[in-house]
């Protein structure tokens, strides 16, 4: 019988719920909810499942032993006595990522050097060579969390972060980071369910994660690699049935995805990323003003959004520009959801719409505001009163 096993799946601030969520869908049992991070319990080939297939996870750790440490010493001794050899070849190369939550040990990077001192070490002791640390593509990622005095060590099953799904080939200043985007996505309730358009869609990754939920289409189908693929234990087969399960989900999308940018320059790196995704049959582009722009059609619209903030994208006038948000919305779109994401809370005051719900996010360190506006039908009659 294949033995399940314990795994942590890190997340962003507030994707916690969302990916739990995911991870029971999927199948995951023992699942209990922490802060940027979700336990649960599965085997191999959920493991693979869960890196392929979860929208929200940006790491699938697997936790290989915990001990009580107390000095640095202690750590090396530990370390040094694990076998190392059972997880890489003295030939491959590691890479060692560190954590720390404690008043004893207080400094990451010194943690990481001292866990790979000691693995190098060993192996030198035992074969007369050691592995190369190689810290953009190693065979082994491994990863060391220290709370307080226990420390965890895991294997990093996902090799690079999981927000890398693999299909941007272009980047636009300040991009969104694709698991945030997907979780603002399934925090709005998006599921495929109208038309959607993404009125500043700049390099496209709102489109294309939206296009990957309406399909369902597994999240990292486009990587070129896992972590696991470099284990000496990886099944090849297992991992392949695996695939081939998920893309059997796949279902058609009958509405249509639309992206809107003021800037030629995005909108062609837009269609570099939307077809290296695969995905043009799902999504049009349009070199487009939002502020100049109105609903197209009758039928129910979904809007979600990330404008500037005036921070890593400067606006000549700011308040002028999210009262210009408010005001298009407004007039020109009756029927339609809008969600919009914004860390400019001083900005959001001048959209002059009242938000019906708000959530705490964080875009890279900016603790920023998912806002929801009600557009209901009849409110570009009432504005012409």
């Amino acid at each position: 019988m294949v033995e399940n096993f314990k795994m942590v799946a890190k997340t962003l601030f507030g994707m916690e719920e969302l990916l739990a969520q995911e991870l029971r869908q999927l199948g995951a049992s023992s699942v209990e909810i922490g802060i940027r991070n979700v336990s649960f319990e599965g085997d191999t080939g959920f493991m693979y499942k869960a890196n392929l297939c979860c929208r929200t996870a940006i790491k699938i750790l697997k936790p290989i032993t915990a001990f009580n440490i107390f000095t640095e010493d202690d750590l090396y001794k530990r370390i040094y006595e694990m076998p190392w050899e059972n997880y890489m070849d003295v030939k491959g190369s590691l890479a060692v990522n560190a954590t720390v939550f404690s008043d004893v040990f207080t400094h990451s990077q010194y943690i990481a050097l001292k866990t790979k001192d000691a693995i190098v070490d060993r192996f030198r002791d035992r074969e007369g060579v050691r592995p190369d640390v190689d810290l953009d593509h190693p065979t082994l990622r491994i990863n060391v969390h220290i709370d307080r005095n226990i420390c965890t060590v895991s294997l990093d099953s996902s090799g690079e972060s999981l927000h890398k799904r693999g299909y941007k080939v272009e980047t636009t200043l300040a991009p969104i980071n694709e698991v945030l985007a997907a979780g603002i996505l399934m925090l709005s309730g998006w599921q495929g369910q109208c038309n959607f358009l993404d009125p500043m869609c700049g390099g496209g990754t709102m489109l294309t994660e939206a296009a990957m939920i309406a399909c369902n289409i597994p999240a990292n189908l486009n990587r070129e690699e896992f972590g696991f693929e470099n284990w000496p234990d990886f099944d090849v087969d297992l991992y392949e049935k695996i695939e081939e399960a998920a893309l059997k989900k796949i279902r058609d999308f009958p509405y249509k995805i639309y992206g809107y940018d003021n800037d030629p320059v995005a909108i062609q790196k837009s269609k570099e990323n939307i077809k290296s995704a695969n995905l043009q049959e799902f999504i049009e582009l349009k070199e487009q003003d939002f502020f100049q722009s109105e609903k197209e059609g009758d039928q129910s619209l979904y809007m979600v959004f990330n404008p500037p903030y005036d921070e890593r994208i400067s606006v000549s006038d700011v308040e002028q520009f999210y009262s210009s948000i408010g005001n298009t919305l407004k007039r020109n779109y009756p029927g339609t959801q809008a969600w919009m994401i914004t860390s400019n809370m001083e900005a959001l005051k001048f959209v002059g719409l009242r938000p019906s719900r708000k959530i705490k996010l964080f875009n890279g360190k900016l603790e920023a505001k998912l806002v929801r506006y009600e557009m209901y039908e009849g409110s570009r009659k009432a504005s012409k009163q």
